[in-house]
Formats: C-alpha cells, structure tokens, sequence
C-alpha cells in the first residue's frame, strides 16, 4: 500500500540573524576505516553556519518527519538546510508546498512533466501541472542529524 506525501512537520522561515558561539574544529581527521592517530591541534573555530549557509538572507532550517527521503540519506528528525535563493532544476531535492502540506521531494522535470519523487519505494510521485496549488519554497543543500 502506497502512503500519503507528507513528510515535514515544521518550518522556520525566518533568516539567520545571530552567531551563537563558536566550536573548535580539529586538525586531526577521524579514520572512517583504519585508525589514525589523534591530536588535540585545533586549526581554528568553526561555526555550523559557517559550514552549512551560504546565503544568510534566503536561508531556513526544517525538521523531517518521516521515511520517504530515505534512499537519498534524509532521515526522520534531521534537520535540512534549505537555500531560496536556488533556482530549483532537475534532480535537486526541494521543499516545496503541495496544497498547503510542506514536502521534501527530489524535482524531476522532463519531457513528459514535472513530478516530486520520494527516494522511497513506499510512496507515489506527485504529479504538477501549471494549475496545481505547489509552490518550490527552496533548494536541500545541506542536513544535520544527531544521533542521541
């Protein structure tokens, strides 16, 4: 049985303001595979925003709910990085509003039309026409998952 869209449970569109403190980022560069040898150099301090947000102005956060982005590494809970300022061409993924429901999707633009394809068998495509009430309301270009 196929499931319904919905995938994304708030929205804070309002722009970064504010820097709140900086972490220190490491010189030393975890093994993902065989072990390294640590250090406790720091090569300088690093702010997320600094790493995540390259437009301030056009930039929001949103939380996921749910499973459909799975397939492209987007998780319940994680929070996405959105760029307005993006123009929103094929094969990016989005959050877009779909009659008045917010989804994140990947944009699929073809010959044959424009779809919003989940990365998860479990759900339909949604089909948008010129007359469909869907609005792209940004570009994923980044997220933020923790694990406790």
């Amino acid at each position: 049985m196929k499931q319904t869209h919905k995938n994304i449970k708030s929205i804070s569109p309002a722009p970064i303001s504010e820097k709140k403190s900086l972490s220190p980022l490491f010189s030393s560069q975890p093994a993902a595979g065989f072990p390294a040898p640590g250090d406790d150099l720091v090569e300088k301090p690093l702010d997320l925003n600094d790493l995540l947000v390259r437009n301030p102005t056009a930039t929001f956060f949103v939380r996921v709910a749910g499973d459909s982005m799975e397939g492209a590494g987007i998780f319940d809970g994680d929070v996405l990085v959105v760029d307005r300022s993006l123009e929103a061409v094929d094969g990016k993924i989005v959050v877009a509003a779909v009659f008045g429901e917010l989804v994140v999707k990947r944009l699929s633009k073809t010959t044959s039309g424009t779809k919003l394809l989940s990365e998860n068998d479990a759900y339909e495509p949604i089909a948008v026409t010129d007359v469909d009430d869907v609005y792209i309301w940004g570009v994923v270009i980044g997220s933020a998952r923790t694990f406790i």
